[in-house]
């Protein structure tokens, strides 16, 4: 499997489609691939999402890393790498199913909203952490955590993430964001989405290069 970090360039965002519909994969998967989006979630609380998710895998899965998001069941993974997904997002870190993932060769990213549960991620075998909900904190947490975490650790803020905020996460050290509903909302058109992620594309070229 391509590593995590290949599919962060070259733009470190993650699209979450919640609520997307199979027959709107096509054309929003479209319209955020061509703005430089290269990992797409569909969470498992939206309509017909392992369909979803397979049409997504078909047309994106050599491109893109796609898979499923709010998965809170470890058997659900196995049902998303049987629809050509090879993403597991969580809003939660119930090691579990980080283990799953694992054991199937998945990328994991689970949530985590505190130390203990970061590390607990980690050891469990976490390819990243999804610090969430970022809207509920404020970008000197990340600071705090870099200072403890493993230096190498991908922390990607999610929650609340628009165009206009990205710069003091990404000034704390987050490696990449993750957004939805300022993104996509379900029965939005392609064209609209288009525009917000071409948005966020250019917010994120605007930040300072960060030294290798």
């Amino acid at each position: 499997m391509t590593p995590l970090t290949d599919y962060l360039s070259p733009l470190p965002l993650i699209a979450v489609l919640r609520g997307i519909t199979p027959g709107e994969i096509a054309s929003i998967a479209d319209a955020i691939h061509g703005e430089g989006f290269r990992v797409l979630e569909v969470p498992l609380n939206s309509p017909q999402p392992f369909e979803s998710i397979a049409h997504l895998a078909a047309d994106y899965g050599t491109r893109c890393l796609v898979g499923a998001g709010t998965v809170l069941d470890p058997r659900d993974c196995v049902r998303v790498r049987d629809a050509g997904g090879r993403l597991i997002v969580m809003p939660h870190a119930d090691v579990a199913v980080i283990r799953e993932a694992k054991r199937l060769g998945m990328v994991c990213l689970p949530g985590v909203a505190t130390p203990t549960e970061a590390f607990a991620a980690l050891a469990a075998g976490a390819d990243g952490l999804k610090l969430f909900p970022a809207e509920a904190m404020v970008p000197a947490v990340l600071r705090a955590w870099r200072a403890v975490l493993p230096q190498r650790t991908l922390v990607f803020a999610v929650g609340g993430i628009r165009p206009d905020n990205l710069a003091p996460w990404w000034a704390e050290g987050a490696a990449g964001f993750g957004t939805g509903s300022n993104l996509y909302k379900p029965g939005a058109d392609a064209a609209t989405v288009r525009a917000g992620a071409a948005a966020y594309a250019a917010a994120f070229r605007a930040l300072p290069v960060r030294a290798q």
